[in-house]
């Protein structure tokens, strides 16, 4: 009976040391007698003692820094820039089997991918286009860590450090395409005005009174204001008749073009000139 008690305690002591409760978001990889034979979990799991060892692993997303680092872009500028990077594990027997450290190895595969696409880009692309950078490095990180089990979810850049000389130049480009755009719409609106003054005497011509009433409205508006300015309305119509009056006054001297008094005098010279030689 004592034998059998012995064997008994035995047997419970090896079942409750086997036992295991793995949590939802961790996987247990078994490896018995040195030999990985799967993954087991989440929940009541079994690991039999000296023979089965188990790794844990987990799978929620990471959050990975990625340094600063100095950079050239395509048009030989100096930066430096910092990243993040959002990963899991989705597969716990690559993870274990594949690599020994998959963190570290995710981290330095993020540094350098970073470097090597931001320095395809120019400064102004970077600065710009950061959506497409981050897919970029997204897509081209996951291949690399695909082959482990693990994903990357999402590379953002978070930072772009550059130089001083080369803000204070960037400054003077914003400030110089604001100025051409404040004169580009400036000139803009002097065009419609034209256009619309050019209307507006278009028809003022093609009416007899319209330019009378003008004329009163501006008198008008004149008067409105407290100063000291006289006005001589004098009608148009006035002037008008005053040019044809002149007009008709030097047609009734019969006063000849100045060409035509040069010439005649020319002849009488000439004809005096021949006269003496006779």
């Amino acid at each position: 009976m004592e034998l059998f008690s012995i064997i008994g305690f035995i047997g419970a002591m090896i079942l409750l040391t086997s036992i295991r409760f793995v949590n939802e978001y961790d996987r247990l990889v078994i490896f018995r007698m040195g030999r990985a034979i799967g993954v087991r979990g989440p929940g009541l799991c079994f690991v039999l003692p000296v023979l089965e060892q188990a790794k844990k692993v987990d799978l929620r997303i990471i959050t990975m820094s990625i340094p600063m680092q100095e950079i050239i872009t395509k048009d030989n500028v100096s930066a430096k820039t910092a990243a993040v990077c959002f990963f899991q594990v989705v597969d716990p027997f690559k993870v274990v089997t594949k690599i020994e450290d998959p963190y570290t190895a995710t981290n330095q595969i993020a540094q350098t991918t970073l470097r090597s696409v931001l320095g395809q880009h120019d400064l102004d692309h970077l600065l710009a286009d950061r959506d497409t950078i981050n897919a970029k490095l997204q897509a081209m990180i996951d291949r690399q860590t695909e082959g482990w089990g693990i994903k990357v979810n999402l590379v953002e850049v978070k930072d772009v450090e550059i130089p001083d000389n080369m803000q204070r130049a960037m400054a003077r480009q914003a400030e110089a395409e604001r100025e051409r755009r404040a004169k580009i719409v400036a000139a803009e609106g002097e065009l419609q005005a034209a256009e619309k003054l050019a209307l507006a005497a278009k028809k003022i011509s093609s009416e007899p009174g319209a330019m009378q009433l003008r004329q009163l409205q501006s008198m008008v508006e004149v008067s409105s204001e407290k100063n000291t300015t006289l006005i001589f309305p004098i009608p148009i119509e006035l002037i008008t008749f005053a040019r044809s009056a002149a007009e008709k006054f030097n047609q009734s001297l019969g006063t000849a073009p100045p060409n035509t008094q040069e010439q005649s005098a020319t002849i009488d010279i000439k004809d005096v000139t021949k006269e003496k030689v006779q």
